[in-house]
């Protein structure tokens, strides 16, 4: 831990020096931030089609990915509410309650790694572990994989968008199909992304104080780059523990990936992009306000207390960060046959 604080505050001197310089307030922003791109990045290993991004969007709504028939992963993952589902953690299979809340998979696709602690590499990768996970969809790839098999509406699909596989209904494929469409959930646009591109009337100048704060006082030491955040792993409590309601004992966060002692507490800083509309706050999800959340992290994180004025400030920046919203008409899914496996609900 001590090694991994020791970075994390070089890391905010870095940007300190830069914050209390002279240098103009949007310069400095530019410097640290990148606006989010109109286009999608290209996935490694998996390049997008209009057919296979089609494919991903009626996997992405279809509940049939569960083992209930009642749970896609839009439920969790709702584009209609920023990429969440508004709750203090997902329920799931059985009306179970998830340990974590539900991070926003708009912009994810920016994302160092999927997850809190990191544990998927990608959002392939990320894509399949809700699937098997007994407290959230509690399905199987096997039963999956039949269960798409008797759609007679899908392999021609998926024929399409995987072409030249000679049987491409696979997990793997369905994991593939789902990333290709998340990756294009991304939100431009934003006030602070014209800005960011010289508009200094983008934002107000409230907005604009707010943002000198952020800098100021180190925030953008774990949120910079373009997705503002989830470029790295950091200590939740590097100055102050900020409770057991915020940061419940027994989530250890990315130690229980890793299983190393100096990971304790440490989690991916989570994008900042769309904030405003991604409440409630933190991986515990105990948080409902914004303006709380900055005056946690400001002591939690930074050994200091922010104001209410100065946290006002803040937050009128970070309502800055909301992008226009992707709109994704629901897809008409393709109906079952009499051999498509039935819902369970145990």
């Amino acid at each position: 831990m001590k090694t991994r604080n020791l970075a994390w505050g070089m890391a905010l001197t870095l940007v300190a020096g830069v914050a209390w310089g002279k240098e103009d307030v949007m310069k400095r922003a530019q410097g640290l931030f990148k606006p989010i791109p109109a286009k999608p990045p290209v996935m490694k290993d998996n390049p997008a089609s209009p057919s296979r991004v089609e494919l991903g969007r009626m996997l992405f709504f279809d509940p049939r990915l569960s083992a209930s028939h009642l749970i896609s992963c839009n439920t969790c993952h709702n584009v209609g509410l920023g990429g969440t589902d508004i709750l203090e953690t997902s329920i799931g299979h059985g009306w179970q309650k998830g340990p974590r809340n539900s991070p926003t998979v708009l912009n994810a696709v920016y994302n160092i790694a999927q997850f809190w602690d990191g544990r998927a590499e990608d959002l392939a990768a990320q894509a399949k572990g809700p699937v098997q996970a007994s407290v959230e969809m509690n399905n199987k790839p096997e039963n999956l994989v039949a269960t798409l098999k008797s759609i007679p509406g899908y392999p021609p699909l998926f024929r399409k968008a995987f072409p030249g596989q000679g049987d491409p209904v696979t997990f793997d494929n369905v994991a593939k199909a789902i990333e290709v469409f998340e990756a294009t959930l991304v939100t431009p646009d934003a006030p602070f992304d014209k800005y960011l591109k010289g508009n200094r009337k983008a934002i107000s100048s409230t907005a604009e104080q707010g943002l000198a704060l952020f800098l100021d006082k180190g925030c953008a030491a774990c949120h910079s780059g373009v997705n503002m955040g989830g470029t790295g792993y950091f200590p939740f409590g590097v100055r102050e523990d900020p409770g057991p309601v915020v940061r419940p004992v027994d989530d250890t966060g990315r130690y229980k990936v890793t299983s190393t002692a100096a990971d304790k507490y440490v989690f991916r800083s989570p994008s900042l992009r769309n904030v405003a509309i991604t409440m409630p706050y933190f991986h515990s999800g105990k948080v409902w306000k914004l303006k709380d959340a900055v005056k946690i992290m400001g002591s939690a994180q930074l050994g200091i207390s922010i104001t209410d004025a100065d946290a006002d400030k803040i937050v009128t920046f970070l309502n800055t960060l909301t992008g226009a919203q992707p709109k994704v008409m629901h897809p008409v899914l393709p109906p079952n046959s009499d051999d498509t496996p039935r819902p369970v609900s145990n």
